[in-house]
């Protein structure tokens, strides 16, 4: 518990410094302003991933993964999905927001391509690209491997894992990683399994591993659900799926 407390007010003492480290990068969507992050190693060629934030919009998580992945070689950019003043104040206006861009998976899906092409604007190589997502942004994971949009691999890291079951199962072409908490209660036994029926349906290399003694949020330092040697689980098996399909 105690190690727990001071590693999250490390987080929350050092957010500047990593905020120092990430550089606004500033595009649109129509007439809409987006204001993502990107890593300082911006314009090298390096693999790169694209992180997508949870349901509150980009957060110290998004950031420190980020600053993380640059340490391994990697260009990251946190997108912004909602945009310039749509940013969720509350979580009552979060799960309006998020839950319209679950509706709306189109809408998701080309504010996640939008962001795709920033991150190789600013260096990233084309065909060694993943996209990682926390809550709401693993959703988004996973929209990006149904959209078929141009990376090798997606991580949805305790995502939503249901989905309109009106929708048909189309190919999957990106590899799949879903990191999911075994007691998690927004996940129910029909998402999980329809979700299985989908990957398989479109012939998808994926993996799923559950984390025992884990609710929803358990990689965030600065939750009550966060689990921290599961946590640490978690990001090596991210680490390790990323070696594999970028370098």
């Amino acid at each position: 518990m105690i190690r727990s407390i001071l590693l999250t007010t490390f987080l929350m003492a050092s957010g500047t410094i990593f905020s120092q480290n990430l550089k606004t990068v500033s595009y649109k969507d129509g007439a809409q302003n987006l204001n993502g992050l990107i890593t300082s190693n911006a314009g090298k060629k390096l693999p790169g991933v694209l992180i997508l934030p949870a349901w509150k919009g980009i957060d110290q998580e998004a950031k420190t993964a980020a600053i993380e992945l640059e340490k391994q070689g990697y260009i990251a950019f946190i997108a912004d999905i909602y945009g310039e003043g749509k940013i969720p104040a509350d979580n009552e206006s979060a799960a309006k927001s998020s839950g319209y861009y679950k509706q709306n998976y189109a809408e998701y899906q080309k504010r996640i391509s939008l962001a795709l092409e920033q991150l190789k604007k600013n260096g990233a190589i084309s065909d060694k690209t993943a996209v990682i997502g926390y809550c709401f942004g693993g959703t988004g994971a996973l929209e990006s491997a149904r959209g078929n949009l141009p990376v090798a691999g997606v991580v949805s890291i305790h995502g939503s894992l249901g989905r309109d079951q009106s929708r048909k199962n189309e190919k999957l072409n990106a590899k799949i990683l879903i990191e999911n908490p075994a007691d998690d209660k927004s996940v129910t036994p029909d998402d999980y399994n329809n979700l299985i029926k989908e990957m398989n349906d479109g012939n998808a290399d994926w993996q799923i591993i559950t984390y025992a003694h884990s609710k929803h949020t358990f990689t965030d330092p600065k939750s009550p659900d966060y689990n921290e040697v599961m946590a640490k689980r978690a990001w090596n098996h991210t680490l390790l799926f990323l070696k594999e399909i970028l370098k």
